[in-house]
């Protein structure tokens, strides 16, 4: 009997971290800072993929069982895969990161038409403004709260400490931007709508809805370019480059590379700040 208490532990064991299953990487960020070590993300869209062309590995969706929530954002293959998964894993908490948040509709190209089967559509990149990420903070610290109260205190106190980061990412985003005569940025892809929004400023994409220009949007474009005084246009590594190389070459601007889906969202944030800021005043 004796020797059973000292063999047994002295302190109970540590729960396992909570599965988290997000579908881009930037939304990792987000559960990590709030759930801290109390939870163990997964990334469906790995670096350097596509959220509009992207399909689940089979070892993928095995692993999908195992988790406890799944985190979604309203990227393009969620439309196709988000039933599937639920109809697979009825165990799971699903969670929209868009909950509570006032939608954009995504930007088209200047001149551009939609028909009625080509609406614009609404802008899932919610994770690029501060605001926004502060909103997709709360409501998920709520979520990790209802599914492990035990932690409830550290998912409280991690939540403050991420919201006064992004405190401080928005002065400092403000300052940098602050006095820029130059308020549009031209863009391949237009991802930038809710950080442009935030701070006074105004993306021109070149594509529409995944479509690349034809030749009168293309000379309406450059024409724009020209107008404003546009000489960096910003692109995405997830696309491809031809048409913003034809306008930059028209225009005789430079390709600037941003990423929309990079893993460290308040450095990033800050990181296109300064892109923006630096192609304003020609560097």
């Amino acid at each position: 009997m004796a020797c059973g208490l000292l063999l047994a532990p002295l302190y109970p064991a540590a729960a396992a971290p909570l599965p988290v299953f997000v579908s881009i990487l930037p939304q990792k960020c987000v559960v990590e800072r709030v759930g801290g070590d109390h939870v163990r993300v997964s990334v469906l869209v790995g670096p350097g993929q596509s959220p509009a062309t992207f399909e689940p590995r089979p070892r993928q969706m095995a692993a999908l069982a195992r988790a406890r929530l799944y985190y979604r954002i309203g990227v393009p293959f969620e439309s196709v895969w988000m039933e599937r998964i639920r109809a697979a894993n009825p165990h799971l908490s699903i969670l929209d990161a868009r909950d509570g948040i006032a939608l954009r509709r995504i930007d088209a190209a200047p001149g551009s038409h939609h028909g009625d089967r080509d609406a614009p559509r609404d802008d899932p990149h919610i994770w690029l403004s501060p605001e926004r990420l502060k909103a997709m903070a709360a409501r998920l610290r709520d979520r990790l709260i209802e599914l492990d109260p035990a932690h409830a205190a550290d998912y409280r106190a991690n939540t403050a400490a991420f919201i006064a980061d992004l405190d401080d990412l928005q002065q400092r985003i403000r300052q940098r931007l602050a006095g820029l005569k130059q308020r549009s940025f031209m863009v391949f892809h237009p991802s930038w709508g809710y950080f442009a929004d935030e701070f006074g400023l105004r993306q021109i994409p070149i594509e529409s809805e995944g479509k690349a220009p034809g030749a009168a949007t293309l000379a309406r474009l450059t024409g724009l370019a020209r107008q404003q005084g546009i000489r960096v246009i910003f692109v995405q590594p997830q696309f491809d480059q031809t048409r913003a190389r034809a306008v930059a070459r028209a225009i005789g601007a430079r390709l600037v590379t941003i990423d929309a889906l990079a893993g460290d969202c308040i450095d990033n944030l800050q990181r296109v700040a300064d892109a923006i800021a630096g192609g304003a005043d020609g560097r």
